[in-house]
């Protein structure tokens, strides 16, 4: 919003002959930038007045004059004040199209981001999109409105007026005021800056505002369970079936990296035979609608055998009886206070365990974890993957196994 504004009227006289007359022009000046319209009008150049620009004498045709400029100027003010109600930043040249009934009205944005939230939720039903896709979109939105309310004082900002300064104050105010982390925080930037790509690409705006900003992701140590831990857990009895129901579902992501999702959604056509005769769930990830190749580990196949007839899947043509996200969370929190797991357990942890002590501390490459996981890169993979102290003891153990690289010559 424009805090310096000056609207004044001044002549300039015609080139070649003007009969001593002058057009009337009305400047405005908006924070330091100007903008000027003619008002339609000529007055002879003795009857003008410079400092009161105004028309000297009482005559008919000077009031005219004199009313029409006066109008102008409060018909430009209450443009101003339209502007500062809806939160518009303005510049003088929107004021002067204003004026005139241009339609030069400035794309907001909000307005493209609620657009943009609209259409992901009417193609949720075609499977394009999850419902957990627009939910964070418009997480997103919702805190921006917040962000401009409390910083810009309006209900929106045009896109144009986007700078790195918002930016930066955005993911200030993601961190301080909405406690996110960081990683967290620039995920959210993120689903911003795919609104100003639209809006790049629209033409709404020039510039990309996001060309010299950078956050950089912290890294995050990813939790997961140990053999020990995983071995306690599968053997531990519950006196509750949730409990126990909840613990094997979590124990079958563990032995097959699925994520929550994926394993509620899970069926009989999911489960194939491979060309090595063994099972195969085959599925597209939910999350990234990639595919996703798993061979049915015995862990996993005792779990599926052990619910093969249970009434709940059977009557909803599962293969598992999962329960809500949220009632599985607050479960297996109780389960790692009983199996004496002193992490935060949550069903996204069987997926580390999967990548970590089920798959690559036993020696299975990257390239294939990563292929299981449904990875569309291997740097995803690599957050999770970790190098445990007991496959380094491995691989050392099998360095000291082989010819020394110097020989007998160091026991000389």
């Amino acid at each position: 919003m424009s805090l310096l504004l000056s609207i004044l009227f001044h002549i300039r006289k015609s080139k070649g002959k003007s009969n001593g007359l002058a057009g009337i022009y009305c400047r405005i000046t908006a924070d330091g930038k100007r903008a000027e319209m003619s008002i339609g009008r000529k007055v002879a150049i003795d009857r003008w007045d410079a400092a009161a620009e105004r028309v000297k004498g009482v005559s008919g045709g000077a009031k005219e004059i004199n009313t029409l400029m006066l109008s102008i100027q409060n018909d430009l003010l209450e443009k101003q004040r339209e502007f500062n109600r809806q939160g518009i930043s303005f510049t003088a040249a929107d004021l002067r199209d204003a004026y005139l009934g241009k339609s030069h009205t400035a794309k907001m944005l909000l307005e493209l981001f609620k657009e943009h939230n609209d259409k992901i939720f009417r193609l949720i039903r075609s499977g394009e999109y999850s419902l957990g896709t627009f939910k964070r979109y418009d997480t997103v939105h919702n805190h921006l409105r917040e962000y401009i309310k409390a910083n810009y004082q309006g209900s929106d900002i045009a896109l144009k007026d986007i700078d790195y300064k918002f930016i930066e104050s955005f993911a200030f105010f993601l961190k301080s005021e909405k406690n996110c982390a960081t990683n967290t925080a620039l995920k959210y930037i993120r689903n911003f800056k795919k609104i100003v790509r639209i809006a790049q690409a629209h033409n709404y705006i020039q510039k990309d505002p996001f060309i010299n900003w950078k956050m950089k992701r912290k890294v995050v140590n990813r939790e997961f369970l140990s053999e020990a831990e995983l071995k306690r857990m599968s053997e531990k009895e519950f006196e509750m079936d949730r409990l126990s129901q909840v613990r094997d579902i979590f124990i079958f992501s563990c032995f097959t990296g699925l994520a929550y999702i994926d394993v509620q959604k899970l069926t009989r056509k999911d489960i194939l035979l491979g060309a090595d005769g063994s099972k195969w769930i085959k599925i597209k990830r939910t999350k990234t609608d990639t595919p996703s190749s798993i061979p049915v580990l015995p862990e996993a196949q005792y779990i599926l055998d052990k619910y093969a007839n249970f009434p709940q899947v059977d009557s909803a043509n599962k293969l598992l009886p999962v329960a809500s996200n949220q009632k599985v969370n607050a479960y297996l929190k109780e389960i790692a206070a009983l199996c004496r797991i002193n992490k935060t357990l949550t069903f996204h942890l069987a997926r580390h365990t999967f990548a970590t002590t089920v798959t690559l501390s036993r020696g299975v490459p990257i390239e294939t974890v990563s292929k299981m996981l449904g990875h569309t890169n291997l740097t995803t993979t690599q957050h999770y993957a970790k190098v445990l102290d007991l496959k380094i003891s491995r691989d050392m153990q099998d360095l000291k196994q082989r010819k020394s690289i110097l020989g007998d010559s160091q026991k000389e």
